[in-house]
C-alpha cells in the first residue's frame, strides 16, 4: 500500500503502527519521526515565512474571509506517487488541506485512492482514530496494542494524581491575540489531574481578552501556541510576562505545542504527563523536553 499523509498527526500514527515504509508523501510540517522528512512533500503553506503571531492571525483571518486557501496541494506529486490511501482532515481549515480539495484533486487526476478523513475532537476520539488508521492500513492488531499502551500510560498518571488537590490550569493556544484551547486540550488538562479553566472539551479554540484569563483564576498558565516548538513558545511566553498581561503571581510554563499538545496523535499522552508534572510537582516525573518554566521579568 502507498500512503500519502496530509496531517502531521496522521504521519505520526502511521509510523507508530509500523506503516512508515508505506508512507510516500507528507506535508511540509511532518517532522516526527525524523524519518518522515525524507518523504516527498505534497502539501505546503501559502503563508509567508517569519510572521509574528499577530501577523499570522491577521493573514489567516483575511484569507479565510476571502475564501482563499492556506495550503497548496501538489497535484503532480499526487499523480506520480500513485497513492492507494490519502489521509486528511475536515476539522480545521487553518490546520491542513481541506478534504474537499483533496477529493477534487483526485477526481481531476482520475486517481482511485481511498480518502480517510480524521476529525477527532476529544482525547478518546484521538485514540479511536488510531484504531481507524489501523483498520485502513491492515494493522488493526498493532493499532489496538498502541492504544492499549497509551491507555496504560494515562492510567499511571491517573494513579499518581488520584486524591490530590486539582490546581486550576489555563492553556493558551495562541498569544496575539490570546486564544483559549479547544478540542482535546481540556481533556489533557483533566487527565493530568488539573481543572481546565479555559476552553470547552471537544469545542473550538476561540479568541479571548486578557481580562478573561484573569477572571478564570488560574493557578498555572501553560503557553502552547499552535505550530510552535518549545524554544519559540518560551520566547513568546517570555514576551507575555514582560508585557505584564498575565495575572500576577501565577506560575507560567512554555510548551512544545507541536510535540505533545496540538497534533492529535500518540504523543498527546506525553503532553498529559508533562502537564501532570507541573500540576503535581514531585509526584509525576518532569518532562523538560516538553515544558519549561518561564522566568519573570527583571
Amino acid at each position: 500500500m502507498r500512503i500519502v499523509s496530509l496531517l502531521p498527526s496522521a504521519t505520526e500514527i502511521l509510523f507508530a503502527l509500523g506503516a512508515g515504509e508505506q508512507v510516500v508523501g507528507v506535508t511540509f510540517e511532518c517532522d516526527f519521526p525524523p524519518e518522515a522528512r525524507s518523504r516527498r512533500i505534497v502539501s505546503d503553506t501559502t503563508l509567508p515565512p517569519d510572521l509574528t503571531p499577530a501577523q499570522i492571525d491577521e493573514e489567516v483571518r483575511a484569507r479565510v474571509g476571502a475564501g482563499e486557501d492556506l495550503y497548496t496541494l501538489d497535484k503532480g506529486a499526487l499523480r506520480e506517487l500513485g497513492a492507494d490511501l490519502v489521509v486528511t482532515q475536515d476539522l480545521c481549515a487553518v490546520c491542513a488541506v481541506d478534504v474537499s480539495e483533496v477529493d477534487d484533486a483526485l477526481e481531476h487526476l482520475g486517481c482511485r485512492a481511498r480518502v480517510l478523513t480524521l476529525d477527532p475532537t476529544t482525547l478518546d476520539e484521538v485514540l479511536e482514530s488510531i484504531i481507524e488508521v489501523g483498520r485502513a492500513t491492515g494493522a488493526p492488531a498493532r493499532a489496538r496494542e498502541v492504544v492499549a499502551g497509551l491507555r496504560e500510560q494515562l492510567g499511571r498518571v491517573a494513579d499518581l494524581v488520584a486524591g490530590r488537590a486539582r490546581p486550576r490550569l489555563a492553556v493558551l493556544e495562541w498569544t496575539d491575540p490570546p486564544y483559549s484551547p479547544g478540542h482535546w486540550i481540556p481533556d489533557l488538562v483533566s487527565a493530568a489531574g488539573a481543572v481546565p479553566v479555559l476552553g470547552d472539551p471537544g469545542g473550538r479554540s476561540a479568541p479571548i481578552d486578557w481580562v478573561d484569563l484573569e477572571a478564570a483564576g488560574p493557578d498555572l498558565i501553560v503557553v502552547a501556541p499552535c505550530g510552535y516548538g518549545l524554544d519559540d513558545a518560551h520566547r513568546l511566553a517570555g514576551d507575555l510576562v514582560s508585557a505584564g498581561v498575565l495575572p500576577n503571581g501565577v506560575a507560567v510554563w512554555a510548551a512544545d505545542a507541536n510535540a505533545a499538545f496540538v497534533r492529535p496523535g500518540p504523543r498527546l499522552v506525553d503532553g498529559v504527563e508533562a502537564l501532570a508534572a507541573v500540576a503535581h510537582p514531585g509526584v509525576v516525573p518532569p518532562r523538560p523536553d516538553l515544558l519549561a518554566p518561564v522566568a519573570p521579568p527583571r
